[in-house]
């Protein structure tokens, strides 16, 4: 069996480098713009639904009419028009009308790699030199890179890389086939987590794991409030956008490297992992809660868990969001219906006496209906 991994590497492109990416960024938006633009309107006049190989065959006429298009990789002006039926294909699941691509929003283009041939000898389009920490990719050639220093090769075949930029970074991705065979464990030990925006985690096992990422909240409201001052397309507008886009960019490293260390901490302590089902959207619609939620990334989180137990053949279960957890009594199973009120923190249980902490009562709970649904699962 394979699987799928992604490497992430930071790139520093040379002068002509960071031109020929700004220009396949360009291409492949306006590739993309068109052809979006042309299925919409196929649509709206004649209910014709173009299919992707229609449009992939339309692009040599397309760069005829437009020279500058064939100075940039040919791959990922293909790529982008299939990841524009990715796009089509999202719209009827989870993701909305697909929208046309703006400058300087999201910058990024995928290139496959592909197996070529130069006085009978075979090589890749994609490689990467550890060694010498250049990586060689289509139209660029040999771009430096840093990342990763304790790997000395990858494992795998390259399918692809996707070359983005943010804040004025230059980052690329290298997504890799691998063998892989799903681990199987006797499990152990098990813990139930209460997931929240005062404390970010409280495990069963007493423990309160905090967010540990800190928003500079004056600095950022000022810098905004100063890009909005400033005159549109002047340089000052631009210099105050690239220091909010670093800021921003500083505060997904740190919420990603806190989500990845919880998420490894958590795992290597137990084998099952019992978690509540949280509807994140409405949860959104509450205003109290809206502005916490942002600065909390339990979504982000509960991503990393799972596709995490899985690599390691660990158990990540989902109670019902029913579930009443915070009001039940762990030891006597009372419902205390008074809990339902948000400020109540501590309660004491009316039949059997016991005093609650709020959170560690609700991820004892959920431990408990954890284990019962992965002995059920078992029992079947």
């Amino acid at each position: 069996m394979n699987t799928y991994k992604a490497y992430k590497f930071r790139i520093y492109p040379n002068a002509e480098q960071k031109i020929m990416i700004d220009k396949t960024f360009g291409c492949t938006r306006f590739v993309f713009n068109k052809f979006l633009s042309e299925r919409k309107t196929k649509y709206e006049e004649s209910k014709i639904k173009l299919s992707t190989y229609e449009q992939i065959k339309e692009l040599p006429d397309l760069k005829k009419e437009n020279k500058w298009l064939k100075e940039v990789d040919s791959r990922a002006l293909q790529k982008c028009v299939f990841n524009l039926d990715d796009a089509f294909k999202n719209f009827f699941h989870r993701n909305g009308y697909p929208r046309f691509k703006a400058k300087g929003e999201h910058e990024s283009y995928t290139t496959n790699n592909t197996l070529n041939e130069y006085k009978n000898v075979k090589y890749e389009s994609i490689r990467i030199d550890f060694k010498n920490k250049v990586i060689i990719l289509p139209r660029l050639k040999k771009v430096k890179f840093r990342g990763y220093r304790n790997i000395k090769e990858i494992v795998g075949k390259i399918k692809s890389a996707t070359i983005s930029k943010d804040a004025n970074k230059y980052f690329v991705s290298i997504l890799v086939e691998v063998p892989f065979t799903k681990p199987t464990i006797n499990p152990t030990s098990v813990v139930g987590l209460d997931l929240g925006i005062k404390d970010f985690i409280v495990t069963s096992y007493g423990e309160k794991l905090k967010n540990e990422v800190k928003v500079n909240e004056k600095r950022l409201k000022g810098l905004q409030k100063g890009l909005a001052r400033c005159k549109s397309g002047s340089k000052n507008r631009y210099k105050l956008k690239l220091k909010i886009q670093r800021l921003y960019l500083k505060i997904r490293n740190a919420r990603k490297h806190m989500i990845y260390k919880l998420a490894n901490k958590i795992l290597k302590e137990s084998d099952i992992v019992a978690v509540e089902t949280l509807d994140i959207k409405s949860m959104y619609k509450v205003h109290s809660i809206a502005k916490h939620l942002n600065k909390v990334p339990i979504g982000d989180f509960l991503s990393v868990l799972k596709y995490k137990a899985d690599w390691l053949g660990k158990k990540v279960i989902n109670i019902n969001k029913y579930y009443p957890s915070s009001q039940v009594c762990n030891r006597c199973e009372y419902k205390n219906e008074e809990v339902k009120d948000l400020s109540v923190r501590k309660w004491i249980c009316p039949r059997c006496g016991f005093e609650h902490d709020r959170d560690i009562n609700a991820s004892e709970n959920i431990m408990f209906e954890g284990l019962k649904i992965y002995m059920k699962e078992s029992i079947i």
